[in-house]
C-alpha cells in the first residue's frame, strides 16, 4: 500500500511540474497567429528591470515583445533578413554603452536571470526594424538647407507641447521602502485630481505639498528625457507607475495637456548645485533649507553658504539632460534659474542628508557654432523616428492581436 501511495504521489507531482510548464511556456499573447510565451514575458521584464527601464516592467514587456513580432512579420514580409554579423555588432554596440564587452555584459544578464537568447532576440528586433525604417523611409527623410538654417536660428515655427502637472515624491528610506512602494501602488490607481492633491498634502516631501503637488504649465521638452515617454502616455487624470529614485519613490498626475505655436529649444546641457544638509528631513534642517532657499538668488551664492562645511557638501554640475541623475532632474524639471528645491534626501556616512538643489541654468542645443552636419543628422533622425512610430502603428491596427 505504502509503495502504491508512493507512486501516486510521484504521479501528482509530475503532472504539476507539467502543468506549470505548460503554463509558463504557454501562450499569453497572439500576434497574427504567433505566440509570445510567459516565459518570453517574464524574461523580458527581468531583461528591462536589469536596465532600470522606467515604467511597469511587465506591461513595457508585453507591448515590446507585440511590437517585435509586428516589426519581425514585416521584415520578412519584405525580405529583410538581418544577418549574424549585424546582430553581433548590435549586442555589441549595446553592451558598450555599459562600458563592456558583450561577453562581459550577458554574463552579468546571466547573473541576473536573463537567457543570452533574450537579449538576442531584442537586439534582432532592433536591427531589423531599423534597417526596415531606413530603407522604406529613405526618400522622405531628407533635410533640406532651409530647414537647417530655421534651426541654426531657433525660428522653425514648430508646435510644442506642454503639459500640467501634479507630482508626490515621498521619502523611502530602506527600512520604509516597502511599505511606501505600496503605498505608491494605491496612490497610482486614482483617477481625481482632488484625490491625487489629499495624497500629496498627507505624503509628497517637494515644495509643491502645499499647493497639493499641483506644478505650473511646463513644456515637455524642460521634463526629464526618461519621464516624457511616461507623461504623453498618460489622458488627463491618470497617473503614472510608481518611479523609484534613490531614497524615494515618485508618482505624477497629468492634469492637462497642450500643444501650443511656440517651440522649445532643446537642451545641450543642464547645469544645477546640489547643497547636502546633515540631519535628514528633520524639522531643524527643512527650517535651514527654507532659510538658504530665502538668501540665495544664484548658485553661486551656495559657495558662500558652505563656507567652512565640507567641500563634498557642495556638488556643481553641468550634464547632457539624459546624463543628469533622475531624482535631480525630477525636482528641478519645473524650475527656473535660480529657483530651489529640497524634497530629497541622500544617505551620507554620518547619515541622511537633506538635498537643496539650485538650477543654475539650461544650455540650448543649437548655438551659432553648431555643426550643420549633425544638425541636419538630428533633424533627419527625429522625421525617421516620427515615420517610423507611424509605421508600427499602422501595423499593429492592422493586426491580429489575441491578449490571453
Amino acid at each position: 500500500m505504502r509503495k502504491l501511495c508512493l507512486l501516486i504521489a510521484a504521479a501528482m507531482l509530475a503532472c504539476v511540474q507539467a502543468a506549470t510548464a505548460q503554463g509558463l511556456f504557454g501562450p499569453v499573447v497572439t500576434v497574427n497567429g504567433r505566440a509570445v510565451t510567459g516565459y518570453e514575458l517574464e524574461q523580458r521584464a527581468r531583461f528591462l528591470q536589469l536596465l532600470n527601464a522606467p515604467g511597469n516592467p511587465k506591461e513595457l514587456a508585453r507591448t515590446q515583445l507585440i511590437e517585435d513580432r509586428l516589426k519581425m512579420d514585416e521584415a520578412a514580409r519584405v525580405g529583410l533578413v538581418v544577418s549574424e554579423e549585424e546582430i553581433t555588432e548590435g549586442m555589441a554596440e549595446f553592451a558598450g554603452r555599459a562600458n563592456l564587452e558583450t561577453a562581459d555584459f550577458i554574463r552579468a544578464l546571466s547573473q541576473g536571470g536573463v537567457d543570452e537568447e533574450t537579449f538576442r532576440d531584442f537586439i534582432t528586433s532592433g536591427v531589423a526594424w531599423r534597417v526596415l525604417v531606413r530603407e522604406r523611409f529613405r526618400g522622405q527623410a531628407e533635410i533640406s538647407d532651409s530647414e537647417v538654417d530655421r534651426a541654426v536660428s531657433g525660428a522653425s515655427g514648430g508646435s510644442n507641447v506642454r503639459v500640467l502637472l501634479s507630482e508626490i515624491i515621498m521619502p523611502a528610506p530602506p527600512p520604509q521602502a516597502q511599505a511606501v512602494m505600496a503605498r505608491a501602488q494605491t496612490i497610482a490607481q486614482t483617477r481625481s485630481t482632488a484625490e491625487f492633491s489629499a495624497y500629496a498634502r498627507q505624503y509628497s516631501a517637494t515644495a509643491s505639498r502645499g499647493a497639493g503637488g499641483q506644478l505650473p504649465w511646463q513644456n515637455l521638452t524642460d521634463l526629464p528625457p526618461q519621464l516624457r515617454p511616461l507623461i504623453v502616455g498618460l489622458a488627463p487624470g491618470e497617473v503614472t507607475d510608481p518611479l523609484p529614485i534613490p531614497n524615494a519613490v515618485a508618482l505624477f498626475q497629468l492634469r492637462a495637456i497642450e500643444e501650443t505655436a511656440y517651440s522649445a529649444p532643446d537642451y545641450a546641457a543642464i547645469e544645477y548645485a546640489a547643497l547636502l544638509l546633515p540631519g535628514g528631513r528633520s524639522d531643524a534642517t527643512l527650517a535651514e533649507a527654507r532659510r538658504i532657499a530665502d538668501s540665495v538668488d544664484r548658485c553661486d551664492d551656495l559657495y558662500g553658504i558652505n563656507k567652512g562645511r565640507p567641500d563634498e557638501l557642495l556638488i556643481r554640475e553641468s550634464k547632457d539632460p539624459a546624463e543628469v541623475p533622475q531624482d535631480i532632474a525630477t525636482q528641478i524639471s519645473s524650475l527656473d534659474a535660480g529657483e530651489v528645491s529640497y524634497g530629497l534626501t541622500r544617505p551620507t556616512s554620518a547619515g541622511d542628508a537633506l538635498v537643496l538643489v539650485m538650477l543654475c541654468g539650461r544650455t540650448p542645443a543649437i548655438a551659432e557654432d553648431a555643426d550643420r552636419d549633425q544638425i541636419a543628422l538630428g533633424l533627419r533622425n527625429q522625421r525617421l523616428a516620427a515615420l517610423a512610430d507611424g509605421y508600427l502603428a499602422n501595423l499593429r491596427a492592422r493586426a491580429r492581436i489575441i491578449e490571453k
